[in-house]
């Protein structure tokens, strides 16, 4: 596999963008500048990540997010 990161990416096993080996290597993100250790999924060619609401669950048991929009820049922590 290469160093480059996929354009979308998500943490939820549920979610067709997400990829359980490349999760496991470590991914971290940086959000307009910041580093941002509660994102849920990313898109870097639209420019947003969904952040994770505090401990609010919806009415599946799953974490409430939020969408932000900014620069986004995704990296293997290894790499850091």
């Amino acid at each position: 596999m290469s160093d480059t990161l996929p354009d979308r990416l998500s943490t939820n096993p549920n979610s067709p963008y997400y990829d359980e080996e490349l999760l496991a290597k470590g991914v971290g993100i940086r959000f307009n500048g910041a580093e941002k250790t509660n994102v849920d999924e990313y898109c870097v060619s639209e420019g947003w990540v969904r952040v994770i609401a505090g401990s609010a669950k919806d009415r599946f048991g799953n974490p409430m997010t939020i969408k932000l929009k900014g620069k986004v820049e995704p990296y293997l922590q290894g790499d850091a």
